[in-house]
């Protein structure tokens, strides 16, 4: 008896068993999520009072839009852009952890003129860029367009909300 059971149980064993062959691959599952851009408002660049460009914005001004910011994002509409929104001027630093694209930053006074800008951070980069000064708004821009524009210190913006 105990010698028929023996065999009954190798024979499941192996009847269930798919010998050397290495189990199937599984379906490969989407992990990257990709945010698409929400259209919030609209940014205007100006200089001596002359309208340079105006760009469509989405704008982060809770903890949470901020702390995300344009992580998981692949790509940027052309002329467009994320305006940071904080509650005062202070000094800001920003990261690109889990940011797939190199962006442009705009430091931004609460009065609208253009502190400084760091250009080209490139994705995934873990230190730290800083603000160099009290700002309450920052702008991020995919990479090359502060170029292609000619902003300067001392420029100014202006923002407004969609209605």
């Amino acid at each position: 008896m105990k010698y028929s059971l023996y065999i009954i149980a190798l024979l499941l064993v192996v009847g269930c068993s798919n010998g050397d062959k290495p189990a199937a691959p599984a379906e490969p599952v989407e992990t990257q999520v990709n945010i698409p851009f929400r259209s919030d408002g609209s940014l205007s660049f100006f200089r001596d009072e002359e309208l340079l460009r105006t760009i469509a914005i989405e704008i982060a001004e809770d903890d949470s839009s901020r702390n995300r910011g344009l992580m998981q994002r692949s790509e940027l509409p052309a002329d467009s852009g994320m305006l940071f929104v904080f509650p005062a001027e202070a000094e800001q630093g920003f990261w690109m952890g889990n940011t797939r694209l190199a962006l442009d930053f705009v430091w931004i006074r609460s009065s609208g003129e253009v502190h400084s800008m760091t250009k080209y951070i490139q994705p995934m980069r873990t230190e730290t860029v800083p603000s160099n000064g009290p700002v309450q708004y920052v702008l991020e821009l995919e990479a090359g367009f502060l170029d292609s524009l000619g902003l300067i210190e001392g420029d100014q913006i202006e923002w407004s909300r969609n209605e």
